[in-house]
Parts: structure tokens; C-alpha cells; sequence
């Protein structure tokens, strides 16, 4: 895989803006390209993609095109950062005017250094929110869909569809079904947009040219209208990864949009230094219909908050489970003592439930398409649930956890829906624990309440999980009787 770096955009307004500001407060930015501008946490925002993809293990080569007036500002950009100032690409341009296009900047580069490989293509000048997201979870994933691949965001309120280009996303095979480069709000409802962030196999790279000799225009020699023509005119298969993050200063910027995004990412970023999520989950109790769940019946049951499991994840350095000082017990008053607590609650814990949930976390982000940032994290839980009474304790473990890894990585119901929630936490203990699981015990525990669940034949074969028709949240007195 080889990276190409893109950042021969001519900064024109921006530029303007900076030396014109009457404030003299960016007088000292005067003449700096867009991508060596100051970023998120001080560093220059070409600083962070260089980081980013900066792995012998990852690419055999990154290049860095960029245009004839601002080749010296990269040139020593090069020597002090370590980047092989012979793979600067000069496209010999001076002025917007006379700008190739972003497109004819890529086919450049494949063309002048004679590229034979899956290529990378990243606008360098881009602002990025998170300064953690894993890269190699990208390639993963283009590796795994083997096929053409586009990175997408969830727009923030505020952002308009006429600043981006627009992806419409298969939710069950991640192929981008729609392109459409900066449309009205009125003609989607899609809230993703797509940046200048995409994968290309080797066989389609010779598309470029193609597309090239049908753009007489340097306007329309852009990269999202490109993908719109690969895409919906030449059909060819392009699939979308979400990443939980965004993306800002795209194409021509002003400086009142450098430094409103520029202090929002940054307090951000400052704003939650190492975070604490605490998310419950609660037993539940069959009311009607039990067992007929594991037999395409019909069942009633709900949550009572009496009994509970609670999850605590806190921000950390390295990854580390803390084992319950109860549940899992690691000293003992005497090899008697041993004895007793082992015969008596056996050998498994809740410690246990807390990895296999993170370990099917990450494989299903990686299957579905969305990378994660690499943020560490310490986990801890607690749970007043009995054991071994049929109150879904174990259940209740894996869903308070599950709900603590989506806010840890912000991920909204629209990434992981309840249904889908629902197997995860049955696939969490049935496939990876071998722990003898209903149906019933997960639906109830990620919706709360009282639920009625059908679980046909039919609409399990058609869905993959059952129709959860009336929920209700109600107080009355009930008494529960442990044997």
C-alpha cells in the first residue's frame, strides 16, 4: 500500500484572510500553507497525518504533492520532520487559476513515480477532531471488503450538506449505494459526508485517466466528483467506514472557519482528559411464556431495578480489567478457605464477561466498518444480581459494558441498534463463553421495562431477531422469591 499526501490546494482566502486581519494576531502565519498551520493540541495539522501514517509496516511509501509556490514551505517541513524530501511532488502550479485539480494531482503522482500498487489518497490539509483514531483499522478493513473504499462522518449540527460530498451507506454490506458531491439539503437525508480520504485498488487507479479525458474543466476535476461518477455512472463497488470523529477545513476555508474549528476540536480534546462512564444494567424476570423463547414462542418479561449490574470505565494509559474483590477472587485466608469458595461459587467470574465483551467489540467495529481511536481504558464493575437464579446476571455484566465501550468510543444507536445490541450480548456469552443463553434475557435488558417479544420463526429468519411490539416503564410491588 503506498499514501499519497495531497496539499496543492492554493490557500487563496484563507491566506487573504490571515494577511489582511486587522487584529495582528496571525500576522506570524502570513505566507504559511493551509496544512502547516497550527492544529489540534500545537501540532501543525500536516504534522498529525504524517504520524499517522508514518509505519514501514503499513506503507511501503508515502508521497506528498503539493504545488510550485509553496514547494520550499514543504521542502523544510521534510527536513525537520524526517519525511524523504525526494518523494515531494511539485506540480508546478502558482496561482488557483492555474490549479491541475485534486484528481489530476493523484494521477500525477501514479503516473510520475510509476505506482504499481493499492494506493491511499489523504488531503493533508484537513483538520481532524480526533488525534487517536487507528489507521490500520482502515486497511484492515479495505483488505477484508476487497474492494474500493471511502471514509465518511456523521456531520455535526451546524455543518451543511453544500460543504460536502454526501454518501448514502448500505447498513448490512457497507457499499456506498449513493454519491452526491455537495447536494441541497433537500435532496438527501443522509447526515454522512465523505472527505478526501479513500483507498483505491491497484486495477482502478487506471479510472483516473479515464475520468480526466471527460473533464475539460479544472473545476470538476475534483475527487468527490470523481467517486459520484465512479459511484452511480460507472457502478463500480465502493464501501464506506465510518470513523466516530470529524473532519474541517476542507477546500477553501476563511480564517474565521480556522479558528472556530481550531478552538472547538481543541476543547474537546482539553475538555475530558481521562473520562469516567458508569452505565448500569438490570435483572430480569420472566413473567409469561418462559422458556418458550428458545422455542420461536412468545414471552413477557422486564427489568427490575432492585438488582442490578454496574460498569465503570475510566480513561487510562494501557488496558486493564480489575478483577471484583468478591466475584473474582485472587487471595485466599487459607488453602481451606480456597476450598470452600471454589466448591461452593466454582471458578467463574465476572472478569471473564468484561474481555470477551471487549475482544466481540472490536471484532464487530472491524467487520462493520468502524474504526476506533486508540484510546486505552481501565474496567471495573459491581453487581448486587444473585447468582444462579435465572436473573440474567451474567447478561447484565456483558450489556452495562457494551454500553460503556459505545460512549467510551461514541458510538449512537444508529452504529450498533438495539435489536442488533441485543444478539451481541447473546454472542458475547453463547459464542465466546459457551454460557448457556435465551433470547429473552438481552432483549429485555437493552430496552428496560416491560417488554412483550415475539420470537416466530418467521421474523427470526427474516430479521435475525424477534419484534419487540409494547414497552412500558411501571411501578408496582413485587416480591421475588430466591430458592
Amino acid at each position: 500500500m503506498i499514501c499519497i499526501l495531497l496539499v496543492a490546494g492554493h490557500g487563496t482566502l484563507l491566506e487573504t484572510h490571515i494577511k489582511n486581519d486587522a487584529t495582528g494576531l496571525y500576522a506570524h502565519l502570513t505566507g504559511i500553507p493551509k496544512a502547516l498551520l497550527p492544529g489540534v493540541g500545537g501540532k501543525k495539522i500536516l504534522d498529525f497525518w504524517w504520524e499517522a501514517v508514518n509505519t514501514r509496516q503499513l506503507f511501503s511509501a508515502v508521497y506528498l504533492v503539493t504545488n510550485a509556490d509553496k514547494y520550499k514551505h514543504y521542502e523544510r517541513w521534510a527536513t525537520a520532520n524526517d519525511f524523504p524530501v525526494e518523494n515531494i511532488i511539485n506540480d508546478g502550479t502558482t496561482t488557483y487559476g492555474s490549479r491541475l485539480g485534486a484528481v489530476a494531482d493523484v494521477e500525477l503522482a501514479i503516473r510520475s513515480r510509476g505506482l504499481q500498487d493499492d494506493v491511499m489518497v489523504i488531503a493533508g490539509d484537513m483538520l481532524c477532531a480526533d488525534q487517536n483514531f487507528d489507521i490500520a483499522q482502515v486497511l484492515r478493513f479495505f483488505r477484508l471488503k476487497q474492494g474500493e473504499l471511502a471514509i465518511y462522518y456523521e456531520m455535526e449540527e451546524g455543518e451543511k450538506t453544500t460543504s460536502r460530498g454526501i454518501v448514502e451507506v448500505c447498513p448490512s454490506t457497507h457499499r456506498i449505494t449513493k454519491f452526491m458531491e455537495k447536494p441541497a439539503a433537500e435532496l438527501t437525508q443522509s447526515r454522512l459526508a465523505s472527505v478526501v480520504f479513500y483507498c483505491f485498488q491497484k486495477k482502478t487507479l487506471p479510472t483516473l485517466t479515464q475520468f480526466l479525458n471527460l473533464q475539460a474543466r479544472v473545476e470538476d476535476r475534483v475527487l468527490g466528483k470523481y467517486l459520484q461518477w465512479l459511484i452511480n455512472e460507472q457502478k463500480v463497488p465502493v464501501n464506506g467506514m465510518k470513523l466516530p470523529t470529524g473532519f474541517q477545513l476542507i477546500g477553501q476555508v476563511g480564517l474565521s472557519d480556522y479558528t472556530k474549528w481550531l478552538a472547538h476540536y481543541s476543547a474537546k480534546q482539553q475538555g475530558c482528559p481521562a473520562r469516567s462512564i458508569t452505565c448500569r444494567s438490570y435483572a430480569r424476570i420472566g413473567i409469561m411464556g418462559n422458556p418458550s423463547d428458545g422455542f420461536n414462542g412468545k414471552t413477557i418479561a422486564m427489568t427490575i431495578a432492585n438488582f442490578w449490574a454496574e460498569v465503570t470505565l475510566l480513561e487510562s494509559q494501557t488496558l486493564v480489567l480489575l478483577p471484583h474483590p468478591l466475584n473474582d477472587p485472587t487471595e485466599f485466608g487459607s488453602l481451606q478457605d480456597l476450598y470452600c469458595i471454589s466448591r461452593k461459587e466454582g471458578y467463574l467470574g465476572g472478569l471473564r464477561l468484561l474481555q470477551a465483551t471487549c475482544k466481540k467489540f472490536y471484532q464487530f467495529c472491524s467487520k462493520q466498518g468502524m474504526a476506533l481511536t486508540k484510546q486505552n481504558f481501565t474496567l471495573k464493575y459491581d453487581t448486587n444480581i444473585p447468582r444462579q437464579v435465572g436473573l440474567a446476571g451474567s447478561s447484565a455484566i456483558v450489556s452495562a459494558t457494551l454500553k460503556c465501550l459505545m460512549k467510551f468510543y461514541n458510538l449512537t444507536d444508529n452504529d450498533l441498534p438495539k435489536p442488533i445490541r441485543a444478539n451481541f450480548v447473546l454472542d458475547v456469552e453463547s459464542d465466546e463463553l459457551f454460557i448457556t443463553a435465551g433470547l429473552q434475557d438481552r432483549v429485555v435488558q437493552v430496552y428496560e421495562g416491560l417488554i412483550y417479544m415475539d420470537f416466530s420463526k418467521e421474523l427470526m429468519d427474516k430479521h435475525g431477531y424477534g419484534i419487540q411490539t409494547v414497552r412500558y416503564r411501571i411501578v408496582f410491588q413485587l416480591q421475588v422469591c430466591l430458592i
